[in-house]
C-alpha cells in the first residue's frame, strides 16, 4: 500500500513507520510537525538504506492544514494518523493544542480522506486513527471492550475521544473506510523523557528525586511499543470498516510496580522516589479487553520484565538523544509541573 502516516516521528508513529517498512512493501510517506515530541532522528537512516530510501519519504506539516493534508493523502490508499499532543500533564497545564491537533486535525484529515474518495471511488482510501485506552475512564473493575461508553476525564482523553467520534460519524455520514485502534500505556525506547517510564529511567541515571504521584497505585496495562505498532498494522490490514480494536497489554502493574523495576534494573535505591501531590483527576487504573484484535491473529509478544529491561538499556546507551530532548522547553515544563510538587514531597 501507500501509507500516509501523521505523527511519523514520534514515539509509536516512528516505531510502526520502521517495522511497516522492514515488513512490507509498502512505500510510506511520513508527515510531521516536529513539536517537541518529534525528531527526525527517530527516523534516521531511512532515506539512506538501499531498502527503504525509494519507499520512504519524509514532509514537515501541521495535520491542521487542510490544503496540505488533501495534497498528502491525494495518491495514498490509507492515512494513519498517530499525530497527537500526547501527555495528559500539558493538557491540564495548556489544552489548546491538544484540540487543535485532536480535533481540528482529524477533520482536516478526514475531509482530504473524503475528497480523495469522490474523485478515486468509495472506500479507496482507509483512515485509521490511533487513539487510546484513556478514553474509556477509569475502570475500577474489569476490562474495557470496544462497545463500552466513553468517559475521558482528561483534557488530552478528551481531545482523543473528540476526534474518534468525529471519525465515527463520517463513517456513517460519507461512508468512509474508518478504523480506530485504543491502545494501552505504551513505553520503549524514544520516548519523550516527560512521560513516567523514561522519565524516572533518565532521573534516576542522574540520581535525581523520581517524582511519584501520590502513592503510586495508580494501575495500568503496559504495552511494548514494537507490539502496539504491530497490532495498528493488524487492524490497518485486516480490521473491518467502521471497527474499532484495543491494542491491550495483559502486564498489569502499579506505578510503583514499574518504579521498583526501573530501579533494580539500573541498581538504584528507593530513597530516589518521592510521593508528590497528584495531579488533577487522576484515572486510578485502565485496563481493556483485547480479544477483538487477537481474533485477527495479532497477540502482544514482549513481556514486561523484558521490555523494561530493553527500555533502561536503550536509553542508558542514548544518553545523547534524551539530553537534546531535556532542553529548555522541556526544563521550563517540568519546573511549572514538578518544581512545587517535589518542595511538598514525602517520603515514598
Amino acid at each position: 500500500m501507500k501509507l500516509l502516516v501523521t505523527g511519523g516521528a514520534g514515539f509509536i508513529g516512528s516505531t510502526f513507520v520502521h517495522r511497516r517498512l522492514a515488513n512490507t512493501a509498502d512505500d510510506v510517506t511520513v508527515v510531521d510537525k516536529l513539536t517537541y515530541a518529534g525528531s527526525t532522528a527517530n527516523l534516521a537512516g531511512l532515506d539512506r538504506d538501499p531498502a527503504t530510501r525509494d519507499r520512504f519519504r519524509f514532509v514537515r506539516g501541521d495535520i491542521a492544514d487542510a490544503k496540505q493534508m488533501a495534497s498528502l493523502i491525494a495518491d495514498r490508499d490509507a492515512v494513519v494518523n498517530f499525530a497527537a499532543e500526547s501527555h495528559v500533564d500539558r493538557s491540564i497545564l495548556d489544552q489548546t493544542a491538544f484540540l487543535r491537533t485532536g480535533v481540528m486535525g482529524v477533520h482536516s484529515l478526514l475531509e482530504g480522506v473524503r475528497a480523495a474518495c469522490e474523485r478515486r471511488g468509495p472506500g479507496s482510501v482507509r483512515f485509521l486513527q490511533v487513539s487510546t485506552d484513556e478514553v474509556y475512564g477509569s475502570v475500577a473493575e474489569g476490562a474495557s471492550r470496544e462497545g463500552d461508553p466513553l468517559d475521558p476525564r482528561s483534557p488530552y482523553s478528551a481531545a482523543k475521544a473528540s476526534g474518534e467520534l468525529l471519525a465515527r460519524a463520517y463513517h456513517t455520514t460519507y461512508d468512509l473506510d474508518v478504523v480506530i485502534t485504543r491502545g494501552s500505556n505504551t513505553y520503549g525506547p524514544h520516548q519523550h523523557p516527560e512521560k513516567l517510564i523514561p522519565l524516572f529511567v533518565t532521573n534516576a541515571i542522574t540520581d535525581q528525586p523520581l517524582p511519584m504521584y501520590g502513592d503510586g497505585m495508580q494501575r495500568r496495562d503496559w504495552l511494548y511499543v514494537d507490539d502496539h505498532a504491530d497490532g495498528v498494522g493488524m487492524a490497518l490490514d485486516r480490521g473491518e470498516a467502521g471497527g474499532i480494536y484495543n491494542v491491550a497489554s495483559t502486564d498489569e502493574r502499579t506505578n510503583r510496580d514499574v518504579t521498583a523495576a526501573i530501579l533494580e534494573r539500573l541498581e538504584k535505591p528507593w530513597s530516589l522516589v518521592r510521593s508528590v501531590p497528584d495531579r488533577p483527576g487522576h484515572d486510578r487504573r485502565y485496563s481493556m479487553d483485547g480479544s477483538k484484535l487477537r481474533g485477527l491473529g495479532w497477540e502482544p509478544k514482549v513481556t514486561f520484565a523484558d521490555g523494561i529491561g530493553r527500555t533502561v538499556d536503550w536509553y542508558l546507551a542514548n544518553e545523547k538523544w534524551w539530553r537534546e530532548m531535556r532542553d529548555q522547553d522541556w526544563s521550563d515544563y517540568y519546573a511549572r509541573q514538578y518544581g512545587w510538587r517535589l518542595e511538598q514531597s514525602v517520603e515514598a
